[in-house]
């Protein structure tokens, strides 16, 4: 009945579309994802769902998310885009759309309804932070930490980062300025509440760095969000940032002795969007997948691969076990009400605005 309701649904889309025939779409499509889990749950909960509906439609993994800003740009200003449809988090999809890289889109036409007869727009609610984002998943950035390395008393907050007197050894962080810039403000004594206004000014950014610099020489800087649970895997770091979701594939599949702190989790949202220029038959393969890929029983999908919480909350009810695991998957959400009692909520807008100048003055203080 689900099957067929998508199918229904999607066939009503491709009409509004322009009445364009299953002939006159693209035969293949390249999707840009972050790797890892991540990408494989993506794999799992629909990709290979939506090739076994079309088995003469092919489809290609580029894992350059973490590169996509600027990727698109260059695209862009060589006139060739060769990327169909980009996962991004919601601060650059908020940029790509001011830039004009990314195509504004009305969820009433391009997404289906939910399950339980929700509009598209409603579904989601304001986790549409753009016009051009199409949400997928909420997830935090948090910390890991090796459980026979910490001694006898675990972290249980986030400035154990910073602890190197109680907590010795090699931290990972990412190499970019969000979520450590914020982290080490809070770690400073500001206040939850201002720490965006405190980071606006050259003086707060100055304050982040000085107290990051407190532990500069004991981090490994990562790019990829594979590196943190590998480091922590093979021993090489006591402690480190990365996504909850490839901290729970290291806890629960993976069964390594790490343990993961909740203790101010940074609140995100990632999702599609799609790049500007596309062909029409591209374009017109990217909403039938986009249709299919983010209705309600495709995301409460995914969430069977890895802890993240889809964007729907019609897919909430339905979030059950881990398909191989058969661990029920609720309690390992970031907005589980026992994850969440110190969260910090990202600004996505704030990151839209700085991103760049801060990732400059960032990057120059790495290189010191």
């Amino acid at each position: 009945m689900k099957l067929t309701k998508t199918l229904l649904a999607s066939t009503a889309l491709t009409v509004s579309a322009g009445a364009v025939a299953a002939q006159d779409m693209a035969d293949s499509m390249t999707l840009v994802s972050w790797g890892g889990a991540y990408q494989r749950s993506q794999d799992e909960a629909y990709v290979k769902p939506y090739l076994e509906m079309h088995p003469d439609v092919s489809v290609s993994w580029d894992e350059s998310s973490n590169e996509a800003v600027a990727r698109l740009r260059a695209m862009n200003e060589a006139g060739n885009i060769t990327w169909d449809l980009v996962d991004v988090v919601a601060a650059d999809a908020i940029r790509l759309c001011d830039e004009g890289l990314a195509m504004e889109y009305d969820p009433e036409d391009l997404l289906a309804e939910g399950d339980d007869g929700t509009s598209a727009e409603d579904d989601f609610g304001d986790l549409i932070v753009s016009d051009c984002f199409i949400p997928q998943i909420v997830y935090s950035t948090t910390v890991g930490y090796r459980t026979d390395l910490v001694g006898d008393t675990a972290p249980t907050d986030i400035c154990a980062l910073f602890d190197l007197e109680a907590y010795p050894g090699k931290r990972a962080l990412e190499r970019r300025p969000i979520n450590n810039m914020e982290w080490a403000l809070y770690c400073d004594g500001v206040a939850k509440d201002e720490i965006y206004d405190v980071l606006e000014t050259p003086e707060g950014q100055d304050r982040a760095l000085a107290k990051l610099d407190s532990i500069k020489d004991e981090t490994v800087w990562w790019s990829a969000g594979a590196d943190t649970p590998q480091l922590l895997a093979d021993g090489e770091v006591i402690m480190g940032s990365t996504y909850n979701g490839r901290l729970f594939s290291v806890i629960e599949e993976q069964d390594q002795p790490v343990g993961m702190l909740w203790d101010m989790q940074v609140f995100d949202l990632d999702g599609w969007i799609i790049p500007t220029g596309l062909s029409d038959e591209s374009l017109a393969r990217v909403k039938d997948f986009v249709m299919f890929a983010t209705d309600t029983q495709r995301l409460a999908d995914q969430a069977k691969y890895i802890s993240y919480g889809p964007a729907r909350q019609s897919s909430a009810p339905l979030v059950g076990e881990h398909a191989e695991l058969g661990i029920e998957m609720a309690p390992h959400m970031p907005t589980d009400p026992a994850n969440a009692e110190n969260t910090l909520l990202y600004n996505y807008e704030f990151w839209a605005d700085y991103r760049d100048d801060i990732d400059a003055k960032f990057q120059s203080w790495l290189a010191q």
